[in-house]
């Protein structure tokens, strides 16, 4: 058995001795390179545009502008989470009368270097007519403000409400009724290899593309129909990738423009965008502002919850739709029975890079301001913020329980959880009735330290299907063809143990191929923590039905009922008294003289998400002086019901917390009141280095397996990120509750903290 084995990542081996591949890797014969000139502007009309002296550059090969693109060209689709209203928002490949934001591609250089592309782009003459930028959510929806997309009609271009009961006549019977406006910045995933790609005609005419990740065969089909050439003329194979996290491997506007521009000049084009351009133009993620009214009693049950959101989804609507909101909206809840909810989402225009999905998207935004809340509401009673929290989580047998709203097509139902046992575990875990005590003994002598906990539902397993193929080799080796990408979650390893384990064979004889569409037949690709859950599962039962073939072969030649014998170690061995028959490898023989193909293909649907869950606690210490965060302790409990390799579990956890970090205390995109990126730079835009980072106590536990899958697998990439910074900014709150402090906004900086030590601790009038 090698599920539930901490084995080691067959991915590694070849990554680390620096035999990867990535797009800046490939050279090819007669290659030339591509760079775009972005607008400087976040709001202006194009009035003309000189490309005369770059054209007459030595060794430039095409200089084209939006309008050089066939008249005919359509938008860039969505992809997740489309809507028919949004699709005058979508972006074309490149601006013609008008840029939107910093950063917006306007004319497409390729050169037989980068340097002279470089050149080329320096001569480049674009008149503009700077109009008033939008950078604000709530100037962008008022009246006299200019409309981005008037073909909308409004900045204010989509709104989705949902609700469970009635909130206005829960609140009437509530003793309590607060209101808050909190705020999530916008930031988005670093990942060290920026964005790139690289597009060539063959011989035999055909398109390849090397580069496009996370949703290859999609991105496939959307090229195909951009170029109006049949799918089968063109090829695309994933490269590794250095960093996947959610804005890479969608479709962009360079994903047209390289392929178009490889076909008209018949010669390789490359392109690689350097840390500014993936600043400006890689999908940002994020930013929301929220109003919450909660109506709650003098125990803590909360029993009504009203929540405005503001998400400032930038320029143009991007290949992810509306996702994000409706997640937003879906997710928010978490573990909590709540009697009545009712969310109004603003989906907003803005002259401000475009969004997309960053790890755990929706749910680190909602995850904040729930658990805030939660704290907030704490504080008000003075009561125990885990005895808070307990008093509302959702019972084990209420499972499966639906919490009224909608997300991604269907209403969200959690499959399986017990939520109280979680909190009591963290609880021991962090010794918290042990730690006021603690606290005290640490005030008198001269130290603030701290403690906060947030709890977190999760989805995963998002469908609506996912493929994959399994054949044996002549020498008994296994493929395993998949639908999924590999972005650096392990799936090679996670599927080579899920066909291991029906299949008896070491999981080191198992290759896993994925990413390109001349060799595996369809796919759904890697996102929204679907992996092993869907591909997985496609896994699983493409290898069942391959096993069954082996056993009834074998059953005929031991004069044995199949369903008495079973593979292991290589060996069909009796199941009752787990004796060796005979080898694999003659049955395996015997197949092959028989004529039966050793290959089969299972396409495995699913119709409901699986929700992992958990709980994060941080503990930290704070330099009264500077404001310093110092996290002293920091712990992870996650249930996701079975997982196939521990080992991967936690790596996919402590770098989520990473990241999670870095939008608590450090990350943030912010622009000046003229739409410009004024944190375009490492220099500006912080991220958490290993001096930051905590050593991360994790638990894995298998407490609620999903019943909507074979394998019971809950998804694990995302619960690392979710619940990091209200984890923190409650234990900040915890630490200072003597002093005029509350944390309502990310990135939650140390002279917000240095300034409520320096009013001094709140007396009891002032409370």
């Amino acid at each position: 058995m090698t599920i539930g084995t901490s084995v080691k990542r067959i991915e590694d081996p070849r990554l680390i001795t620096g035999k990867g591949q990535y797009v800046g890797d490939i050279k090819l014969h007669d290659q030339c390179e591509a760079v775009i000139v972005r607008s400087p502007h976040a709001h202006a009309n194009i009035l003309r545009i000189d490309t005369e002296k770059a054209k007459q550059l030595p060794e430039v090969l095409m200089v084209m502008t939006g309008w050089d693109l066939p008249k005919d060209l359509s938008p860039i689709p969505m992809r997740l989470a489309p809507n028919e209203a949004l699709t005058k928002a979508l972006q074309f490949p490149l601006a013609k009368d008008k840029v939107r934001y910093v950063g917006e591609p306007v004319v497409l250089i390729v050169a037989t270097s980068r340097y002279t592309a470089e050149d080329a782009a320096d001569l480049i003459d674009v008149t503009y007519e700077s109009l008033a930028p939008i950078t604000d959510v709530h100037t962008a929806i008022q009246s006299d403000t200019s409309v981005l997309h008037p073909e909308i009609g409004s900045n204010d271009l989509f709104l989705i409400h949902s609700k469970k009961g009635s909130v206005n006549e829960e609140l009437k019977k509530c003793p309590y009724v607060i209101e808050e406006d909190l705020y999530v910045q916008r930031h988005s995933g670093i990942p060290l290899e920026t964005r790139g790609l690289l597009a060539v005609v063959q011989e035999d005419k055909r398109l390849t593309v090397y580069g496009p990740t996370k949703v290859v065969h999609f991105n496939h089909q959307i090229l195909a129909r951009l170029l109006k050439i049949d799918s089968q003329n063109i090829r695309f194979i994933e490269t590794d990738v250095g960093g996947g996290f959610g804005p890479r491997g969608e479709f962009y506007p360079e994903d047209y423009l390289i392929p178009y521009a490889a076909l008209r000049l018949g010669r390789p084009v490359k392109w690689v965008e350097d840390r500014l351009e993936h600043m400006v133009a890689t999908n940002h993620s994020r930013e929301q502002k929220h109003h919450v009214v909660v109506g709650f009693d003098e125990s803590g049950r909360i029993h009504a919850l009203r929540d405005e959101i503001f998400v400032d989804t930038g320029a143009y609507i991007r290949t992810h739709g509306i996702t994000v909101p409706v997640l937003t909206q879906g997710m928010f809840p978490g573990p909590y029975d709540f009697h009545a909810l009712e969310f109004i989402t603003h989906v907003v225009a803005t002259n401000k890079t475009p969004t997309g999905t960053y790890r755990g998207p929706g749910r680190f935004e909602g995850t904040f301001v729930r658990e805030r809340i939660i704290d907030i509401i704490a504080k008000k009673l003075n009561l125990d913020p885990t005895v808070v929290r307990e008093r509302n989580l959702i019972k084990p047998e209420q499972m499966p329980y639906t919490n009224g709203i909608s997300a991604l097509g269907q209403v969200v139902e959690y499959d399986s959880g017990d939520y109280p046992q979680i909190l009591d575990i963290a609880r021991n875990a962090m010794e918290w009735n042990q730690f006021a005590e603690r606290k005290a003994l640490a005030a008198a002598e001269g130290k603030i330290i701290g403690l906060g906990f947030a709890m977190f539902v999760e989805k995963s397993g998002l469908g609506p299907w996912e493929f994959c193929e399994v054949e044996i080799l002549e020498k008994g080796d296994l493929t395993c063809k998949t639908g999924l990408a590999d972005v650096g979650q392990g799936v090679k390893t996670a599927l080579a143990q899920i066909c291991s384990d029906q299949l008896g064979i070491p999981y080191s004889k198992v290759t896993v191929i994925h990413g390109d569409t001349d060799v595996v037949e369809k796919g759904n690709g890697s996102f929204a923590t679907r992996g092993t859950v869907v591909g997985g599962s496609a896994a699983w039962y493409a290898s069942e039905a391959l096993k069954k073939k082996l056993l009834l072969v074998a059953a005929e030649l031991l004069h044995l009922p199949a369903e008495e014998l079973d593979i292991k170690n290589q060996l069909i061995i009796h199941i009752t008294n787990q004796q060796c028959l005979c080898q694999l490898e003659d049955i395996i023989t015997e197949c092959r003289k028989r004529g039966i193909e050793l290959r089969e293909k299972y396409t495995f649907s699913i119709d409901h998400m699986s929700y992992p869950y958990g709980i994060h606690a941080a503990e930290v210490a704070i330099d009264s002086e500077t404001g310093k965060i110092k996290i002293e302790k920091y712990y992870i409990a996650y249930d996701i019901g079975k997982a196939i390799n521990p080992l991967l579990v936690h790596g996919q956890l402590v770098g989520g917390m990473a990241q999670g970090l870095g939008g608590a205390l450090f990350e943030e995109l912010r622009y000046d009141d003229n739409g410009q990126l004024i944190t375009g730079s490492f220099m500006d835009y912080l991220i958490p280095s290993s001096m930051e980072m905590p050593e991360v106590e994790i638990e894995i536990l298998e407490n609620s397996p999903s019943p909507l899958n074979p394998l019971g697998v809950k998804g694990a990439g995302e619960g690392g990120t979710v619940a990091v910074a209200p984890a923190i900014a409650n234990a900040i709150i915890n630490a200072l509750d003597k002093y005029p402090i509350e944390i309502t906004s990310l990135p939650i900086r140390p002279e917000v903290i240095r300034d409520a030590i320096k009013k001094g601790p709140v007396t009891n009038e002032e409370e």
